[in-house]
């Protein structure tokens, strides 16, 4: 399990959700119309997230985490004591 740390002010949800679906999708070495293959959305869709642009609802939110294989709470989790994820 992950340490979690405190919310970062000046950090929103948003952002921290893009961070973290871009660094495990990294991580995966996928693009990101793979990644929006897997949970079932388009790349558009993915891009617009990962620029923390657009607001996503929880249904999407879970898609994306099963396709990364976390739980949605962990893409809504600082991880990194500098807010870095």
């Amino acid at each position: 399990m992950t340490p979690q740390h405190p919310p970062v002010p000046g950090v929103s949800a948003r952002q921290v959700l893009a961070r973290n679906i871009k660094r495990l999708r990294g991580e995966k070495g996928w693009s990101q119309e793979a990644l929006a293959f897997e949970a079932g959305l388009h790349r558009t869709f993915i891009a617009h997230v990962e620029r923390a642009g657009r607001n996503i609802s929880i249904d999407n939110i879970e898609r994306i985490a099963r396709a990364l294989g976390v739980e949605p709470a962990y893409l809504l989790t600082c991880h990194g004591a500098s807010g870095a994820t």
